[in-house]
């Protein structure tokens, strides 16, 4: 089993340093909400279908990211707050690969 290690600001500024599992096929969405960084029922809304964008980030570090699937370009094409390094985080998977990754999580809408 091997943790990375994760940097997220949450929507009120606060920043948590975190580990999150690469064994469990978690993504992003389901880690912030296991670690309850933001207020119950404001992430996640769809339950990780890239059909709402409740779990909108914005990547800070430099990692190499999966290409976006259609529907998550969709659904960031219709987000309030959309920036360049949005991402939603339901569609980013956690590997080994992601160790150091920061976000920050988009304002609520």
């Amino acid at each position: 089993m091997q943790d990375v290690n994760l940097i997220i600001t949450d929507r009120n500024g606060v920043t948590h340093n975190i580990e999150a599992p690469t064994d469990m096929a978690m993504n992003l969405m389901e880690v912030i909400r296991s670690y309850e960084l933001a207020e119950e029922g404001t992430i996640g809304v769809c339950g990780g279908m890239a059909m709402c964008a409740s779990c909108q980030c914005y990547v800070k570090s430099d990692h190499e990211l999966p290409e976006m699937s259609d529907e998550e370009e969709a659904m960031l094409a219709e987000a309030f707050y959309v920036e360049d390094n949005s991402r939603l985080g339901c569609q980013i998977q956690i590997t080994s690969a992601l160790d150091g990754l920061e976000v920050e999580l988009a304002p609520e809408s």
